[in-house]
């Protein structure tokens, strides 16, 4: 697997690879819509060239926000490898943490994320009815039939002692 940041001669692939993993180009997180084709980004690329995982960023100030993280095959270690790159690269930039934002439907990416070191910190309850306000295709109910109703933020402390 190859690791390479997102750049112009790859963000048409990239954007193709968003739309057609989140059905849209926008993201909305606390209530602030994302435009997922400006965000930077790394991928991974399989032995062909092809992207089997991306995970997209923010940073503002020293804090790195994970965006959205998509690993084509589940259990291979692909989001694993993300995230560790994800890690080395917000140290090399100074970042103090890394955060993320996910949904309360979201079983595995709880799992996942707490798994790989990542404490939750915050719910936002009911933020996905201001969600709802500024993109109202968000379902009601999502993964495993559960209500798709809160937001929560997890954290993952850099540069010190674990």
């Amino acid at each position: 697997m190859k690791m390479v940041c997102v750049n112009e001669n790859n963000r048409k692939m990239v954007t193709s690879f968003i739309k057609e993993h989140w059905f849209t180009n926008e993201m909305v997180i606390r209530g602030d819509i994302i435009d997922m084709t400006r965000a930077e980004g790394i991928i991974a690329l399989d032995e062909k060239e092809n992207i089997s995982g991306l995970i997209t960023y923010m940073i503002k100030d020293s804090v790195c926000e994970i965006t959205s993280l998509d690993s084509l095959q589940e259990n291979r270690g692909t989001g694993t490898a993300l995230i560790q790159e994800m890690i080395r690269l917000a140290e090399d930039k100074g970042c103090e943490k890394i955060v993320l934002v996910t949904t309360n439907d979201n079983i595995n990416a709880l799992r996942f994320y707490q798994k790989r070191g990542f404490d939750m910190v915050r719910i936002y309850r009911n933020a996905l009815d201001k969600s709802r306000s500024l993109k109202p295709e968000i379902p009601l109910v999502g993964e495993n039939d559960i209500p798709l109703k809160h937001e929560i933020e997890f954290e993952l402390l850099l540069n010190q002692e674990k």
